[in-house]
């Protein structure tokens, strides 16, 4: 595998002091689709839409698509071999966000009534996050965004880098019951993951926090919303949300790059509103010394983790 280019120094120093330059990345920015290889494509196909409601947009040989309203959210290709792989950089989880509490309740009854199995869930104060493996052990989120004016005031005192205050707050337990209960009360039936959800964050395995940092938030311009040496983690976002982004160093600092016979993650998207704001993200990346690949889906972006991204423009 190609060694992943360094960031170049100069460029970090000019980037880390000018803090008034104009770096930061477009406010309206969101993520699109991930892409995973996978290596029984009908199994994850069948668990996508059984237990979790996604819908098939399209499938074309060994790739499909799936999504809700219309709109892909997570790409898959089978690849022969395929294999999981443990402890590289890559795919801590994808968070799907869902456009209202009810639908996160309702998909997680369909969850309780096909036995599906589950990590964990929490009430991390801006949104509610239930955790669960898809069938080859990729990492998902279900998640639901309390309003903005709700979660605003937690970011406000992440920023502040006073996190120990915050810790009761962001790990309160999520109140299963009470989301089973409403879903079982609800007046129109479940009928799978509702158009409005998107993907809402991707946090990721990296194998160097402060490497990390000088990509997303000093060479694409996300804020950096707050760093936890303690965990070992950093969370970046756009336009004042919460986190697009989170970062860990959970399988351990220098994790190495996945194989390229891993199942898991081959790209996430980032989608920038118009091409002046794709332009200029992509002329940053230039400046920083990092290669971009043209691929079977696009030009593709490596982190310093060599994680893939997509950089594309959005509808």
């Amino acid at each position: 595998m190609e060694p992943v280019a360094p960031l170049k120094k100069d460029f970090i120093l000019i980037t880390s002091l000018a803090e008034k330059a104009n770096v930061d990345i477009h406010p309206a920015t969101r993520l699109g689709p991930v892409h995973y290889t996978v290596a029984d494509l009908e199994r994850q196909l069948n668990f996508y839409q059984e237990r979790l409601g996604f819908q098939l947009n399209w499938r074309e040989g060994r790739s499909a698509g799936l999504g809700a309203g219309g709109q892909d959210l997570l790409k898959l290709t089978e690849a022969p071999g395929a294999r999981r792989v443990r402890g590289t950089a890559g795919l801590y989880h994808t968070a799907f966000l869902l456009p209202t509490r009810l639908a996160l309740a309702q998909v997680i009854l369909n969850i309780a009534q096909t036995r599906t199995p589950v990590e964990g869930g929490s009430n991390h104060g801006t949104h509610l996050a239930l955790y669960l493996p898809d069938a080859e052990g990729n990492g998902i989120e279900l998640a639901w965004d309390f309003p903005r004016a709700v979660w605003e005031p937690l970011v406000a005192k992440m920023r502040s880098g006073n996190l120990q205050e915050l810790m009761h707050v962001m790990r309160q337990p999520l109140d299963i019951e009470g989301l089973l209960d409403e879903a079982q009360r609800a007046a129109t039936p479940w009928a799978g993951l509702p158009a409005g959800t998107t993907v809402g964050h991707v946090h990721l395995h990296v194998a160097d926090l402060d490497a990390t940092a000088r990509f997303y938030h000093n060479v694409l311009g996300f804020e950096m919303i707050f760093k936890m040496p303690e965990m070992a983690a950093a969370f970046f976002g756009a336009g004042g949300y919460h986190h697009h982004i989170g970062a860990n160093l959970w399988n351990g600092p220098n994790a190495p790059p996945a194989p390229p016979y891993a199942t898991g993650l081959r790209y996430f998207t980032i989608v920038l509103p118009n091409q002046e704001e794709l332009d200029r993200a992509l002329r940053r990346v230039e400046q920083a010394g990092l290669a971009q690949e043209t691929s079977d889906d696009g030009l593709l972006v490596r982190d310093p983790a060599h994680i893939g991204l997509k950089l594309t423009v959005g509808e």
